[in-house]
């Protein structure tokens, strides 16, 4: 989970040892003296008292406030949403006169880890409100309201009620053109009711962004990356340019092979392509429909989905081979409450948010992850992902409050999938899930980087289209009329797909992907899949590996574990250029080292789509 409205890694808190509750603290900033008494003249030991305060109350209210989250995340009924809705107004208001407070300071010449921890107070809030009175308790109740709908959404599907998960495994496995059409419409009728409450959210957090001193929520999302908004935006478009090339030709090969397999009328062989047919309810990651489109003569001979049901592998079997991969790397083992207090698996009596996360509750070893897990591919590395973000969370927890967290929100999202790049068929050996026969030689090569590109090459631009939809809203460069079409325009620009049946006036598409109803900012993720590759390079030559960087696994290596602890530990104490020197020797993130790492399937894509008009208009 990540802070409730400070925006890394999960805020987590000392308990409260007083018979007040949290919300009933003493103010820690003091009410502003009279106009008849001159204001004192400041100084940086206020500036460190205020911080401390600041710090203290963040760390109080950070622990109640997580445990009210988990109630409601593993537990969504009407009582667990109201205590949800009450604690995020009061954190809400908390942590925006927190913010406000700040500006007395702004004038000082700061040491800069205490101007830092400012900034950090000030940029933090995901969603703030302004200071008027009611207004941060409607926000809660839209925030609540929202994230509600969509975690009990169903769509009825031949007389049946459907949840997501049974949706996406449609989806995923399908190949009916109309079955996967109704299903895709389906889903994204949950998400109608939310736009009006969607908006008024967007209007609030306005207005609290420029209380605080931005020109827009956009704008304050943009601050938390150690340079000017603008320059951060330009940053993402130069990291975009970098990779681009590499998805449009992986488009135009499975727009190809689609068109093969369902003919002109389902999908034609230019343009967009259909976006239910990717395999994927939001076509963010492809890997479901390789059957259709991975080559016919090179591939790995096994299935991990199927090697996993094979080995009598369990969701918490899962996890447990998910530790042995950190612990490999010299990192402690997770706490027995880890494995007494994480949802692993969905439970049957009740409904709670399956959508993945990992969650640290105390800021010291209370850790866990929230999951559906089932027993297939797909999990078996969001598993070794979630850990990551848990021992990023326990690597930093001796940083003082302010600085628990990444360096930048992509540094948490790329922790895990660096490591899980290390599931390569010699680790898949190691852990004797498929045996030493069984590890396909360099031949197979193409197959298993397909595979890996209609994941990760596939998710580039998705990652980077939903932040620039709501950047656009944020800046009312898109208005509520005009979120549907604006959504279905940054898709056909940036990912060339398109929906499979006209969309309805009243429709609200981004409300059916969870980070829209559950105010995450994407661009971290986009962030992260460009950071993982770098990561993954620079402990590859760490470890002395000199083959092909995808064949690399870094399992078992404790040189690696050290340095990669190492630089987990800083949290965000220092700007993320020093965290990512740190480990991989550089200050810039780079595309690069996706380039090399699909290098071999990049030739492959060129000569399979010679000849063809690959790219949309």
């Amino acid at each position: 989970m990540k802070k409730i409205l400070l925006g890394s890694a999960a805020l987590l808190v000392a308990a409260c040892a007083s018979s007040q509750m949290p919300w009933q603290k003493t103010e820690a900033v003091a009410e502003a003296p009279a106009a008849s008494v001159a204001a004192p003249v400041l100084t940086v030991e206020d500036a460190e008292t205020f911080i401390t305060a600041a710090e203290a109350e963040l760390t109080e209210m950070g622990e109640y406030a997580a445990r009210v989250y988990w109630l409601q995340a593993t537990n969504i009924n009407f009582d667990t949403n109201w205590l949800v809705s009450k604690v995020g107004a009061k954190y809400t208001q908390m942590a925006v006169r927190l913010a406000n407070g700040t500006k007395k300071y702004e004038d000082l010449d700061l040491p800069d880890e205490l101007a830092r921890k400012m900034s950090i107070l000030k940029a933090g809030i995901t969603i703030p409100a302004p200071s008027t009175d009611g207004v941060a308790d409607e926000l809660a109740n839209i925030t609540t309201n929202l994230e509600s709908t969509y975690s009990t959404g169903t769509f009825e599907h031949n007389g049946e009620k459907l949840n997501l998960t049974q949706l996406s495994n449609i989806i995923a496995e399908s190949r009916d053109p109309e079955e996967l059409a109704t299903v895709w419409a389906g889903w994204r009728e949950i998400s109608k009711p939310m736009k009006s409450e969607y908006a008024r959210m967007v209007e609030i957090a306005n207005e609290g962004a420029r209380e605080l001193g931005f020109s827009d929520t956009a704008d304050m999302w943009l601050a938390n990356y150690d340079m000017p908004s603008a320059d951060m935006e330009k940053e993402v478009e130069r990291l975009w340019t970098q990779v681009e090339p590499l998805y449009d030709q992986l488009h135009c090969k499975v727009r190809a092979d689609l068109n093969e397999k369902y003919g002109d009328d389902v999908q034609p062989a230019d343009g967009f392509i259909r976006a239910d047919l990717l395999g994927n309810m939001w076509a963010q990651q492809w890997s479901n429909i390789y059957d259709i489109v991975g080559p016919e003569t090179s591939g790995p001979s096994y299935d991990v989905t199927t090697k996993l049901e094979e080995k009598g592998y369990t969701p918490l079997k899962m996890v447990e081979t998910a530790e042995n991969f950190f612990t490999s790397l010299g990192l402690e083992e997770l706490p027995e409450t880890f494995w007494e207090r994480s949802q692993i698996t969905r439970p049957r009596d009740r409904e709670v948010v399956c959508h993945a996360s990992a969650w640290d509750l105390d800021s010291k070893d209370d850790i866990r992850i929230k999951m559906c897990t089932q027993v297939n591919a797909e999990d078996f590395q969001t598993v070794h992902h979630e850990l990551g973000h848990n021992y990023y969370q326990r690597a930093y927890k001796n940083q003082s409050t302010l600085h628990q967290g990444g360096a930048h929100d992509g540094f948490h999202e790329a922790i895990g999938d660096f490591l899980a790049l290390s599931i390569t068929p010699s680790y898949l050996k190691d852990i004797g899930l498929i045996e030493e026969s069984e590890i396909p030689d360099a031949s197979a090569d193409t197959g298993l980087l397909m595979n890996q590109a209609l994941d990760k090459i596939a998710f580039l631009p998705f990652g980077l289209m939903v932040d620039k939809w709501r950047w656009e809203v944020f800046r009312g460069e898109t208005t509520p009329e005009e979120y549907n079409d604006s959504w279905v325009k940054l898709r056909q620009q940036y990912q060339g797909i398109t929906p499979p049946v006209e969309r309805a006036s009243d429709a609200f598409d981004p409300g059916a992907k969870y980070h829209i109803p559950g105010n995450t900012p994407y661009l971290r993720y986009f962030l992260s899949f460009v950071m993982q590759f770098q990561f993954h390079k620079a402990a590859c030559e760490m470890s002395g590996w000199e083959g092909p960087l995808h064949r690399c696994s870094i399992y078992n290596n404790k040189e690696v574990g050290e340095k990669f602890n190492a630089m987990m530990e800083m949290g965000a104490s220092k700007p993320w250029p020093d965290a990512l020197e740190a480990f991989t020797g550089t200050r810039e993130m780079d595309g690069s080292a996706i380039i090399e790492y699909f290098d071999p399937l990049m030739t492959y894509l060129k000569e399979e789509n010679e000849g063809r008009a690959c790219g949309w208009k």
